[in-house]
């Protein structure tokens, strides 16, 4: 299990924004709106990614779930014609009123440190300790939000998650 340097430049995203615990019913309604969204819009998306934060002084795996933050976000692989979101929205909105939380966005992340993390996401913490002893050992420190990109379904039994942490250096 060794952690890469790679760069990745911009991306644009549909993108929900919002608090709570990974699998809470916050959490599902948005990952149900980026699909439904990218569905309408006909569009071929990438794997569901989500960068996570916390906005408290301890370390984001000490706060308790529900108080943790996200961006989900749902990599668009063509670009969209002017207006596709919002008629995407005007058109599924009555079966999924979370689609109002929708927007396009663009994440340029650069110089980032990734890992595959391949097992439950309770033992990412394991797989997150390589990566910060592999950036203390290559001079480089966090320059922005952790990000996963994942690469399984949520119930597949053998979760497989890309680690990434945008870094610089120290």
């Amino acid at each position: 299990m060794t952690p890469t340097i790679t760069t990745h430049g911009p991306v644009t995203c549909l993108n929900v924004t919002g608090l709570g615990e990974p699998g809470g019913s916050e959490h599902l309604s948005a990952v149900r709106a980026l699909h439904t969204v990218a569905a309408a819009m006909g569009a071929t998306a990438g794997p569901l990614t989500g960068q996570w934060w916390v906005e408290d002084e301890r370390p984001g795996l000490q706060v308790p779930r529900e108080q943790w933050r996200w961006h989900l976000l749902l990599p668009l692989t063509q670009e969209q014609p002017e207006g596709a979101l919002e008629q995407a929205r005007e058109t599924v909105r009555a079966s999924c009123p979370a689609v109002d939380r929708v927007r396009l966005v663009t994440v340029t992340e650069g110089r980032c440190v990734e890992l595959l993390h391949e097992g439950p996401f309770s033992e990412e913490h394991l797989s997150l300790k390589v990566m910060e002893e592999f950036m203390a050992e290559h001079g480089l420190v966090v320059n922005g939000l952790h990000h996963e990109i994942y690469l399984t379904a949520w119930d597949d039994p053998a979760p497989r998650t890309l680690l990434r942490q945008p870094v610089r250096p120290a």
